[in-house]
């Protein structure tokens, strides 16, 4: 698994209004500090300087966000139409997205909706986490859904292990980092929500990865699926003795789901949002003020002029 550098950004999906390419792990997304040899940012001027926007301050608009440490699939907007079209789809929660993972020890259910609040840590030391409702320090924490199925059991480096595939029907920051270490299976080299081990006994990188994303924009579907990069010929500290679930049957049910028309509230004609679990399943709270306030700041801020 070769780590991210200027010339292999992978593209996954690519038209007139978007590109979908599959982040590196360790890479952010942008930064104003000269200091950052490589973001994706640097990567897609490299590799495509003619659809660098010259109106905005990093080049490019990227739809969502990625944490540093995640890789996997991630949508840039080439025009400020396209953007704000993507920005409906996340404001009308029409957006599919799904993680692979692996995390500590064997989870015993074979799926299961994670449910707990989500807030700001205030405590000392720790005010750049996130943490869930009821802990010590824990600020206006807000309702988050996560959809989790087991895909595998198995070992890594010799410590149990599952391959879990998660969906989030809300978006918290590190809300599947946190909803994991709260259920007691911490991601596997989340070094902030996982477990104290000695330092030489830390995998190459934190196992969380963007596997599929689909936005049904009112003028095309931008789907992309990546491959699996959590499998033994990849990586031979992950060995994997039990299927539970095969990965392929989940992509065909996030694949063949219809996605909800949001003007009539029925099965639209592109794209999934359903969670996996199926029917019965409690819906996603309603957008608040604040939360729609933030997505058009979102939306702005790849126009922003740099610091002074």
């Amino acid at each position: 698994m070769e780590p991210g550098s200027m010339e292999n950004l992978c593209v996954l999906y690519r038209s007139r209004d978007f590109l979908v390419v599959n982040k590196h792990w360790d890479v952010r997304i942008d930064s104003k500090a000269w200091r950052e040899t490589l973001t994706l940012q640097k990567q897609l001027r490299h590799r495509f300087p003619e659809l660098a926007d010259p109106d905005t301050y990093y080049g490019f608009r990227f739809c969502h966000q990625l944490d540093f440490s995640t890789s996997g699939a991630l949508c840039v907007a080439l025009n400020k139409a396209a953007a704000g079209s993507a920005y409906r789809c996340f404001k009308d929660r029409r957006v599919t997205k799904a993680y692979l993972a692996l995390v500590r020890g064997h989870v015993q259910e074979s799926r299961m909706t994670i449910s707990y609040a989500i807030g700001k840590n205030s405590t000392e030391g720790r005010t750049h986490t996130m943490c869930i409702e009821g802990t010590q320090g824990c600020e206006n924490p807000k309702p988050s859904l996560t959809e989790l199925v087991v895909l595998e059991h198995g070992l890594y480096a010799g410590d149990p292990v599952s391959k879990v595939l998660l969906q989030p029907l809300t978006g918290r920051t590190h809300q599947l980092r946190v909803h994991c270490s709260a259920r007691g299976h911490p991601i596997v080299g989340d070094l902030t929500y996982g477990q104290a081990l000695g330092q030489e006994d830390q995998p190459f990188r934190m196992m969380l990865h963007a596997f599929y994303l689909r936005i049904p924009t009112s003028s095309e579907c931008v789907e992309a699926c990546t491959p699996d990069p959590f499998v033994p010929s990849l990586d031979a500290c992950w060995s994997p003795h039990t299927l539970l679930q095969p990965l392929d049957e989940l992509v065909q049910v996030l694949r063949a789901t219809p996605d909800p028309d949001p003007s009539e509230g029925g099965p639209g004609p592109c794209s999934p949002c359903m969670p996996l679990l199926g029917p019965g399943q409690p819906p996603p709270p309603p957008e608040t003020e604040v939360q729609r306030a933030s997505c058009l700041q979102w939306l702005s801020e790849w126009t922003l002029e740099p610091d002074n």
